[in-house]
């Protein structure tokens, strides 16, 4: 049974490889649009997000925000396709616009290594794909329950020689020995993490369980940290890719301050281009003991 579904996955991605980027954003788009309309999941946990995360806004405006975030959620799920399947020179030929780049030079000048902080906004597969065009990378990924689509998975991320690592203590391992060798490592930092050894840190003013794995990296290898996201542009003329600076105390040895500036910065580059963040993920389901998830119907 799993691997009739990685068939009928793979079948899928190949036939919506076949869509250029316009079309792929106007079905995704048109897609997410439907399911903002209709009582669906991803609206309920778009709108609870939103509310939680963006009081200042008026009611209106957060609406409308739920119905953007949605279309450009449609349209991240329509580009995986051409990520994964279009030859990676189409792909990189997306990139349009760049903003920040001398701060990666800055940092593996130092021979260090650095850690790219890649949260869930704009196109991230994208992302990885261009600087494991220009730099020995590694990035770390959960593996998929269906082993088949796990090795696929894998092939084409790894295509121009990019190295998949586990979330786990081998891949830690792994991970420290790339820094330390002076190479670079991607990280999706606005995952809900699972396991005791995580921190609770304001996230958007809400307190909840965030990942201590990149205060350790960087404390243990002396690497530098940035974070980047590739924006898309409007009418599917490509996407700007973005670097910047962390905030201050990532490498604090305090677990909880280090979380915080985490959050903060995935916060500030979210609030660059809140319309293409993945709202409709459950990131604040892991609360404190005794705080209620909001995403449970009481």
């Amino acid at each position: 049974m799993r691997k009739l579904k990685y068939y009928a996955i793979a079948s899928l991605l190949r036939i919506a490889s076949l869509l250029s980027l316009r079309g792929a954003q106007r079905i995704g788009s048109f897609l997410g649009g439907i399911a903002w309309r209709l009582p669906t999941k991803a609206r309920r946990v778009t709108d609870i997000n939103l509310d939680i995360c963006m009081p200042e806004l008026s009611a209106g405006a957060r609406k409308t925000l739920s119905s953007q975030s949605l279309q450009h959620t449609g349209m991240m799920a329509l580009e995986i396709p051409l990520m994964w399947e279009w030859p990676v020179e189409k792909c990189l030929g997306l990139v349009r616009e760049t903003r920040g780049l001398e701060l990666i030079d800055q940092a593996l000048a130092s021979k260090k290594g650095l850690v790219l902080l890649a949260p869930h906004l704009g196109n991230w597969e994208l992302a990885g794909l261009y600087f494991s065009s220009k730099h020995q990378m590694a990035a770390l990924y959960s593996p998929p329950n269906i082993a088949e689509f796990e090795e696929y998975m894998i092939k084409v991320r790894g295509r121009l020689g990019s190295e998949l690592v586990r979330g786990d203590r081998r891949g830690l391992i792994r991970m420290m020995e790339i820094l330390k060798e002076g190479g670079v490592v991607g990280i999706l930092p606005d995952q809900s993490p699972r396991g005791k050894t995580n921190a609770y840190a304001p996230f958007f003013g809400m307190e909840v369980k965030t990942m201590t794995l990149v205060a350790k990296l960087l404390q243990k290898t002396g690497a530098n940290a940035l974070v980047t996201y590739a924006e898309r542009l409007p009418d599917a003329k490509g996407f700007r890719i973005v670097v910047e600076k962390t905030a201050p105390d990532l490498t604090h040895s305090d677990p909880v301050i280090a979380a915080t500036a985490l959050n903060q910065t995935v916060e500030q580059v979210v609030r660059q281009a809140p319309c293409q963040y993945q709202w409709e993920y459950k990131r604040l389901r892991h609360r404190p003991p005794g705080k209620q998830n909001p995403y449970k119907v009481s």
